[in-house]
């Protein structure tokens, strides 16, 4: 495989390049290698094109003179560039600076070059975005390919085997995760230190993977808010070493914090599949209920509610926002006990003022915190409220919203279809 040396090298890229056609190796039978090979002798152009929701575009739109709202964030064509470092200001010296929103776009890149690959050389066989085609393809063991490819491809490139949740949600969407032990990749690591690609890829794909992987998403009439705050965000690996020099230095008080945060995040799964199983099963009263409390603060959700199915589905509701509160209180406790701003009192006075708006069930920082970003739960049309209300705080609400569907085929923008159209596949004999 060939790199333009003078261009900047993209570790991902080259992993998630040399993990698949390794891959396609590992599993075709000598007729199928030979004819792999004569086609990568002929090389490959790979175009990726960045989805906005993954960059930050305030500086954009503030120089536009528009508000910090959805509606203006809307008006940026899709994968617009961005480079904030521009070679005029910096003497052509320095890389672009590029602002991101901490949705994992290192895994959600890797992961695609790893799945487009895969489909284009004949090892799997993707399917497009259509509902019926999406749940065939969350059972598919095509798709467990395309996980443990794009996991060894991508944890190798950040050099350190993470949680891998970033990757197992842009390869199956939406879902509760466990994460795998971090032996399952220790073939991927002997393939630093010499041992032949192919052989570690077949390791790999016949190694146990002991991740766990259920099904999960938002109760129905929900939407799920993001918010950038613009204030630089946080050192994720810097507050993940604060929290760990904590527990050792006081494990007994870290083990039980950690012990209150984990009872309550199952406890608000709990609630979350609750609204759904009611949804499913009494979906009129459910869609009542969301209707009326997208209009009333939570305080008022139960006045006037006598039919006890909308009662129960109330009583759930306001259950879940008990334990969002009691979540954001173990992780403000874990910040002040490891000196780090898990839920800064800038955000804790947002958040507090957030979930007592018409609408809102739920609001918090989401992953480990600090002043990256904040989200909220709403019901309805209710979402416009929040964002406009985070919009006078300088908080921009993003368009991303949460999706059960992992990686699938797309041609959804113009440039897509006109670099997808005349190589989609191969068919190698």
């Amino acid at each position: 495989m060939a790199y333009n040396s003078s261009e900047s090298r993209n570790p991902f890229v080259e992993n998630a390049i040399q993990y698949t056609v390794a891959a396609a190796h590992a599993t075709f039978d000598k007729n199928k290698k030979e004819a792999l090979d004569k086609l990568l002798l002929q090389g490959l152009d790979i175009t990726v094109l960045g989805c906005n929701d993954f960059y930050s575009y305030r500086n954009q739109i503030e120089a536009l003179g528009l508000p910090l709202t959805p509606e203006a964030l809307a008006t940026l064509p899709p994968f617009t560039s961005i480079t904030f470092n521009s070679e005029e200001s910096n003497g052509g010296n320095c890389k672009p600076e590029v602002a991101k929103t901490g949705l994992g776009s290192s895994a959600a890149m890797t992961t695609a070059v790893v799945a487009a690959l895969l489909h284009y050389l004949g090892v799997v066989n993707l399917s497009t975005s259509s509902a019926d085609q999406h749940q065939e393809n969350k059972n598919s063991t095509d798709l467990d390919i395309v996980h443990m490819i794009a996991q060894s491809a991508h944890c190798i490139a950040q050099g350190k085997v993470g949680s891998g949740f970033d990757v197992s949600s842009a390869v199956y969407g939406s879902q509760r995760y466990v994460r795998f032990s971090p032996e399952v990749l220790s073939a991927a690591q002997a393939a630093v230190k010499g041992m032949p690609l192919e052989e570690v890829i077949g390791n790999i794909l016949n190694g146990k993977w002991d991740h766990e992987r259920t099904e999960f998403s938002l109760p129905p009439l929900m939407t799920l808010l993001l918010g950038e705050p613009g204030t630089g965000g946080s050192s994720t690996p810097s507050m993940v070493g604060a929290v760990k020099k904590w527990q050792k230095a006081d494990p007994e008080k870290s083990q039980e914090t950690w012990r209150k945060l984990a009872d309550a995040n199952s406890e608000l799964e709990t609630q979350l599949n609750m609204l759904r199983k009611l949804a499913k099963e009494h979906w009129d009263a459910y869609k009542c209920v969301i209707d009326n409390c997208s209009r009333l603060k939570p305080a008022k959700w139960m006045e006037g509610v006598t039919e006890p199915i909308k009662a129960e589905v109330v009583k759930v509701l306001l259950k879940a926002r008990e334990v969002m509160l009691e979540i954001r209180n173990h992780m403000r406790t874990m910040g002040e006990a490891a000196g780090v701003p898990i839920e800064p009192e800038s955000q804790t006075k947002l958040l507090d003022a957030t979930m007592n708006m018409e609408g809102v069930l739920l609001a918090g920082v989401p992953g480990a915190g600090g002043f990256d970003a904040v989200f909220a739960v709403t019901f309805g049309d209710s979402s416009r409220n929040v964002t406009n209300a985070w919009s006078s705080h300088n908080v921009l609400a993003l368009l991303v919203r949460e999706d059960p569907q992992g990686v699938c085929l797309e041609s959804g923008d113009p440039r897509c279809r006109e670099i997808t159209s005349a190589v989609s596949s191969v068919n190698i004999k």
